[in-house]
């Protein structure tokens, strides 16, 4: 007898362990799984203040493989980050994109929404021409269309002045800034933050464009493209992969997010699209957490669900297909009546402030 209750203890403790890891298992790697160069790529070369804010602004857009920071347009050669400006050159940022996913036009719109275009004289705190915002082409084409881009916006009349952005012939050299300064805002993130909170770009940003950001007709998530399953499996972990992919559910009560009060916004763990925001999330007592409506129901599918119980309302999550939960209608009437109840294995959370870092400065302004 005591053997028998030896082996239902030790089987209870591996069980538990194994639970731990389970529900501890880190996120998918969306990095990972799109780092893989696809067959043709194209370069170009964007200005708009300090390239730190560029490239980390460019990186967070699909379709764009690589952005090196660097210096370019001027007279010398092998500049440094101590003569650059007094050689002539501006800081810039070399892209490397796959032109089936993101064009030059939409890349053009891109960095003028996220830098201030109507400053021919720097960059907020950052004065002096090298900072100043430039668009930069390598044949006619590219030029009509920088352009027209710039024309399009102008005409819109969000800013209050004039755009001033410059359009340049592409030099033939691009020299890549010291190695200190590449993916800066990943390395040293507290700086950075300091840094661009301090400069003022991401409340010049949000006032001109609030959740615009991204280029005119197109949403960065439209060209996802879902990993295969058998990256799927490697990537999610048991219950991630059984909840978005299987339609599976989680276990009430036990899972990440049913009691996580923090502010920031929920992501879809496989794609990062937006969904949910902890100012719609509220305690429904059913063991999984709940929301009164969506962030952007760009992001969201319902369908018909028929089982066991009849009729339900699936959600999913647009462009990487993810089966999230259901939706219902007993959720709080001052609130719309809907109640999504939602899986915390097919979700991300980012906190507010991690948002800028994570590409989504855009929904800070929910919060303020």
């Amino acid at each position: 007898m005591k053997t028998f209750f030896l082996i239902v203890a030790i089987l209870a403790i591996i069980g538990w362990v194994a639970a731990y890891l389970f529900l501890n298992e880190s996120a998918v790697n969306i990095e990972e799984i799109n780092k893989a160069t696809p067959e043709v790529t194209k370069t170009a070369l964007l200005a708009g203040g300090c390239f730190w804010c560029v490239e980390a602004d460019l990186e967070k857009l699909p379709g764009v493989v690589e952005a090196v920071s660097g210096y370019a347009g001027g007279a010398t050669e092998n500049p440094t980050y101590k003569n650059y400006a007094s050689g002539g050159h501006r800081e810039v940022v070399e892209v490397t994109y796959d032109p089936t996913i993101v064009t030059y036009e939409q890349l053009v719109e891109y960095v003028i929404k996220h830098s201030d275009p109507t400053d021919a004289n720097g960059s907020f705190v950052d004065r002096g021409k090298e900072y100043a915002p430039a668009v930069y082409f390598a044949d006619e084409t590219e030029e009509q269309v920088a352009k027209a881009v710039i024309n399009k916006i102008d005409a819109k009349g969000v800013y209050e002045k004039p755009l001033t952005v410059a359009v340049l012939q592409r030099p033939t050299a691009f020299y890549p800034a010291e190695e200190y300064h590449q993916d800066y805002y990943k390395n040293n993130p507290v700086r950075y933050r300091y840094y661009r909170n301090g400069s003022g770009r991401d409340d010049f940003i949000a006032k001109h464009w609030g959740n615009n950001v991204w280029p005119e007709g197109d949403s960065p998530w439209k060209n996802f493209q879902k990993p295969s399953d058998e990256i799927l499996k490697q990537t999610l972990t048991d219950i991630q992969y059984k909840v978005t992919q299987k339609n599976g559910t989680e276990t009430a009560f036990e899972n990440e997010y049913n009691d996580n009060k923090e502010t920031g916004i929920y992501v879809d763990i496989v794609s990062g699209e937006p969904l949910f925001s902890s100012l719609d999330k509220y305690d429904s007592g059913t063991g999984w957490p709940s929301f009164t409506k969506p962030i952007d129901t760009e992001h969201i599918v319902t369908k018909d669900d028929w089982g066991l119980f009849g009729k339900r309302t699936e959600v999913r999550s647009r462009y990487a297909d993810s089966h999230l939960g259901h939706v219902f209608p007993d959720g709080p009437a001052d609130k719309g009546g809907l109640r999504y109840c939602m899986n915390s294995a097919a979700l991300r959370f980012i906190p507010i402030d991690k948002l800028a870092e994570e590409g989504y400065s855009q929904y800070v302004s929910l919060f303020e």
